[in-house]
């Protein structure tokens, strides 16, 4: 009961935190908006065409609302990656998901170079970009769960998974040799990573997808339980290993997937959040783990942006600069200060 009561507190803090790190996101930036305002806003009491009204409805809420989910998504990708793997260093990317995406996303910009002209400026939209780097990553899905079904071994699927990344980075760097300065320009921009493009509508697209992949993650839990002792043992408890690989590849893939197509690659997270999330729950129990590293990510995430915003300032940092300046060092420093690495 100790322990549990241990639990309550750990996520009351947690999600306290989690609340505070959103308001703080939401009234900082190039125009700080007080409290007052910010509340307003959400309850209606602030006049529409108040443009702190228009500043926190239509650009920092939404991008808020994308940050918890990219955080709170890739930290639970990345948790049932190194589950699946029993690898550390497996991160929501391993299965070369990310790879494909960019290739997807090469193909439109770099690619579009070859039709020319007013085409290929008609080529480059937003959603173009969505669409191909979904594409991408459901291409890569698909081999991986075509070989995942030949292929008993997980390492060999970890493995198989790095090689499709290996191709498909490749293929970018021949694609970016004959591109414009232009195009990559606009290539590496694109691999900043971005929380601040999405509409509302674009938004309850992504979290309908996201939503799909927390659902199959929840579903797992058993499965990942099992998984850390072993597949002879998993198998001994019943476990259906191909089946359970299978939903936890399906989950993976929607929710990091998804990701990368609307907020673009973003690194760090998902291969520390997991970690940092132990260190403080010192637990393998997925039930306690998983919604641990959702609310880790997301405020994680937050706080990043709200560093990535430059408050009182014009200046808009790249995430995924920020994710990694900020996330290493802690990383680095917790493991020194435990002196091993809880997995």
């Amino acid at each position: 009961m100790g322990e549990q009561k241990t639990y309550r507190l750990q996520f009351a803090l947690l999600a306290f935190t989690l609340l505070v790190c959103f308001i703080v996101n939401i009234s900082l930036g190039s125009v700080s908006i007080p409290l007052k305002n910010i509340f307003g806003s959400f309850f209606g009491s602030v006049e529409s065409s108040s443009n702190w009204n228009i500043i926190i409805l239509d650009y920092r809420l939404p991008k808020a609302i994308t940050a918890i989910m990219v955080g709170s998504g890739l930290g639970i990708s990345g948790l049932l990656m190194q589950t699946l793997f029993r690898n550390p260093l497996a991160g929501p990317f391993v299965l070369g998901i990310s790879s494909g995406a960019s290739l997807g996303v090469a193909l439109v910009i770099l690619g579009s170079g070859l039709f020319g002209g007013l085409f290929a400026t008609a080529l480059i939209t937003k959603w173009s970009i969505v669409i191909a780097a979904s594409l991408g990553s459901f291409l890569v899905l698909l081999a991986v769960l075509a070989v995942s079904n030949k292929v008993r071994d997980t390492m060999a699927i970890l493995i198989i998974g790095l090689m499709f990344g290996s191709i498909t980075a490749a293929i970018v760097s021949v694609l970016s040799y004959f591109s414009s300065a232009e195009q990559l320009q606009q290539y590496i921009f694109w691999g900043f990573g971005s929380l601040s493009n999405l509409s509302w509508s674009e938004l309850l697209i992504f979290f309908c997808i996201y939503a799909i992949g927390l659902i199959l993650s929840v579903a797992s839990i058993k499965g990942l339980n099992s998984l850390l002792l072993g597949d002879n043992y998993a198998k001994s408890l019943g476990l259906n290993l191909k089946q359970s690989r299978f939903i936890i590849i399906i989950a993976t893939s929607l929710i990091a997937g998804t990701i990368t197509a609307f907020a673009g690659p973003i690194a760090f997270i998902g291969l520390a959040i997991p970690h940092l999330t132990r260190q403080i729950f010192k637990t393998t129990n997925h039930k306690i783990l998983l919604p641990a590293v959702f609310l880790f990510g997301a405020i994680v995430m937050l706080i990043c942006d709200t560093i990535a915003q430059v408050p009182n300032s014009d200046y808009m940092l790249p995430i995924n600069a920020i994710t990694a300046l900020v996330g290493a060092p802690v990383v680095i420093w917790l493991l020194v200060r435990q002196r091993k690495m809880m997995f």
